[in-house]
């Protein structure tokens, strides 16, 4: 049972895996064994995280990455090979949010949204997935969100844009796993509930009415998502793709 879960020789990126929920996951991933690779636009925070993770006895390695720019993917994905010699597992973290009421959203922070939770995970499944194609094996893993299985009232979260993205999230994470199962190649997402993150600082002010819908009756905390994310990355999970895994405390149980 531990060698399906087993992650030894095993190369990861994380994109957005700095801070957050990002590196959590990193550092689950090097826990079972897996070199990791962490990238942001933030590379202090990176580099951090990479010391972090050094500590556990496992490689890593920090770089600066933009994910809505394709040669910033291919010089991460070409340094990635350089050093690992393969890229098993890919995990498209990166994201962010706008929260406005519905008709004062500016269009350029609707597009900046959609620029980085849509268009920068298609375009690092893109170019991971051809590697992946062409050595006949990979996971990708797609940070989705139960925000968008469902709306929300505008008292409970007004991140529309927010919301929207991640809907597409799973719908790229159900069409890739489909195009890409020919070639041993398994595409699934977590959909996080409520988190104590950057992102969702914003919503303190009704924290307690998140927990009242959770039946769980807390936030994700920080180990949370490190065994779903080590689930879809090893062997165990071969046989799974287009799987979209809630992780929120049963709340969209209830919905």
């Amino acid at each position: 049972m531990h060698r399906l879960f087993d992650l030894t020789n095993k190369t990861a990126i994380v994109t957005g895996g700095g801070t957050g929920l990002g590196k959590q996951i990193a550092i689950g991933l090097a826990e079972a064994g897996a070199s990791v690779v962490i990238c942001s636009r933030k590379l202090e925070k990176c580099e951090e995280a990479c010391e972090e993770i050094q500590q556990l006895g496992v490689q890593s390695m920090a770089l600066a990455c933009d994910v809505t720019q394709a040669d910033d993917i291919k010089r991460v994905l070409q340094q990635t090979k350089e050093r690992f010699g393969a890229l098993d597992i890919l995990v498209n973290n990166s994201g962010t949010s706008w929260m406005a009421p519905f008709f004062d959203v500016p269009e350029d922070k609707w597009k900046r949204v959609m620029e980085v939770n849509v268009k920068g995970m298609f375009l690092f499944s893109q170019a991971a997935g051809k590697m992946m194609a062409e050595q006949q094996s990979g996971k990708i893993i797609n940070i989705a969100s139960i925000a968008g299985m469902y709306g929300q009232q505008a008292t409970l979260m007004d991140a529309w844009p927010y919301s929207t993205s991640k809907g597409a999230v799973i719908a790229l994470t159900k069409d890739l796993a489909a195009k890409l199962a020919p070639f041993h190649v398994q595409v699934n997402a977590i959909a996080p509930g409520f988190f104590p993150t950057k992102l969702t600082s914003a919503l303190q002010h009704v924290r307690d009415d998140l927990l009242a819908k959770t039946p769980s009756g807390r936030l994700g905390n920080a180990e949370d998502l490190k065994g779903a994310a080590i689930y879809l990355a090893s062997k165990a999970s071969d046989y799974v793709t287009g799987h979209i895994l809630v992780v929120d405390g049963g709340m969209s149980a209830t919905i």
